[in-house]
């Protein structure tokens, strides 16, 4: 006999795997938003170093003249993985790109290129005793970067030689990691911070829709799949007008942002490798022949990608698992939610929130729609946020832009079920994680200190 409970159940799980397609399609076509890859793609999944896995973008609860930018690498980050640990990757551009005009091309872009270093390569030892500071001698292995603002009038270098966070080797080994975290905090002459280094992963979900849509009969939710991994991450915090068009963060307050990673490629020159902007967009949108090429394409040429977004693939598999009937396609109203932000002028949701057409210097003419993060940085940072963001009430959260502790999951298979369009019915729907196992920090770069204990015990 099925009960109510069950049902509702079933409800909530459907819908989390509807949502986790949705994330994912919406990202893929024409458009705009939010992160979260994870060895996303086949090729990717062989180079944990090059992975880009997460993105957030927010204006800074702390400083409200200011914009945070959080980006991630290197995936499931397991604490006790001696004796190399977790280096970011050398001969490798980190890159952080903001589109400010809508055109799908980058505007600013913040470089972070990676340099590694031993004091003593006769030892296998990370650490050779208690490390105290970025600079203690018994920090064996240790990187410095070199931090790069590059737009159409050129290259400026902002930082080099800025020391890096290192891995998190134990507390035998390093008694108080969180003065090495604020001593990576390094300040941009000019205006701004940055940050290198390990951190808690902060992204919340259970990905284990993955086992034919959690478990093929609901049976498994509930479960912070990243709960005890670390990541490495790089943090900026710069004046809003650094971004906006023009400098004028009034007039111009919308922007789009993406990751990418560049290596050499095999005939010269650089080769785009990893990219992320919409989370589980490449994992779950993307058909397994062709997630090495959305790694690789820039945003600018998304079109190729439109019919994954508007004919998805994850709700026919929930009809043919469940019964539960796919929404009906072409799923425009998501088109609009992440593929061109949210704009009166835009589709069916009637607001005015983070499209780049609502920038009064913009020439629509130009606008592309295109995978980004989209955030307006005109709106003040909520004084009590809502995990649940824009849905929420919180206009200050995910789809506008992403705060660490929003419930991107949730948020996104209430909005694929049409929440923005009034459906009712809709408030229970989730994947049974709404929080990190952390809490962050108030201050930057707000990510929690790296996990020491083993995922496993």
């Amino acid at each position: 006999m099925t009960t109510r409970s069950t049902r509702i159940r079933r409800a909530t799980l459907v819908a989390a795997a509807l949502g986790l397609a949705a994330t994912g399609f919406a990202s893929m076509a024409p458009t705009a938003s939010t992160a979260s890859s994870h060895r996303e793609a086949p090729l990717i999944a062989g180079q944990p170093r090059l992975d880009n896995t997460d993105l957030y973008a927010f204006v800074s609860p702390d400083n409200a003249a200011t914009v945070t930018l959080i980006a991630n690498w290197t995936p499931f980050e397991e604490p006790n993985g001696g004796p190399n640990f977790y280096p970011f990757g050398v001969a490798t551009q980190h890159d952080i790109n903001i589109d400010n005009d809508g055109d799908a091309k980058p505007d600013v872009t913040y470089r972070w290129e990676f340099s590694s270093a031993y004091r003593n390569k006769g030892t296998f030892l990370y650490n050779t005793g208690p490390v105290t500071s970025l600079t203690d001698p018994d920090l064996n292995f240790y990187q410095t970067y070199t931090l790069k603002k590059i737009t159409k009038s050129g290259t400026k270098v902002l930082l080099t030689k800025a020391r890096v966070a290192p891995s998190f080797t134990g507390k035998a080994s390093m008694p108080n990691y969180g003065t090495l975290a604020t001593e990576a905090v390094t300040t941009i002459p000019g205006g701004g911070k940055s940050f290198a280094g390990q951190a808690d992963d902060p992204f919340f979900l259970d990905l284990r829709v993955f086992d034919l849509l959690y478990g093929g009969n609901l049976t498994e939710v509930g479960e912070d799949t990243l709960s005890g991994y670390n990541v490495n991450t790089i943090a900026l915090q710069v004046p809003k007008s650094e971004l906006a068009l023009k400098g004028n963060a009034t007039r111009n307050p919308v922007v789009g942002i993406w990751t990418t990673t560049l290596r050499p490629g095999d005939k010269g020159g650089l080769k785009q490798v990893s990219r992320l902007g919409m989370p589980l967009v490449n994992e779950v949108v993307i058909p397994v022949g062709r997630k090495n090429e959305f790694n690789a394409t820039k945003p600018e040429a998304d079109a190729k990608f439109l019919s994954y977004v508007t004919n998805p693939e994850v709700p026919k598999l929930v009809q043919a698992i469940y019964g539960i009937p796919a929404p009906a396609t072409p799923r425009n109203d998501l088109v609009e939610v992440f593929l061109t932000g949210v704009c009166k002028a835009c589709g069916p949701v009637q607001a005015d929130l983070n499209s780049q057409l609502l920038n009064g210097d913009v020439k629509k003419k130009d606008f592309k729609p295109s995978e980004q993060l989209r955030l307006n940085l005109g709106v003040a940072p909520a004084a009590a946020p809502n995990r649940l963001g824009v849905i929420g009430g919180d206009l200050a959260g995910f789809p506008n832009g992403r705060r660490l502790a929003d419930d991107v999951i949730d948020i996104t298979l209430r909005a694929a079920e049409g929440v923005l369009l009034g459906a009712p019915g809709l408030d229970t729907l989730g994947d049974g994680v709404d929080a990190n196992d952390h809490a962050f920090l108030g201050t930057f770069p707000y990510v929690a200190l790296p996990n020491q204990d083993a995922v496993t015990k």
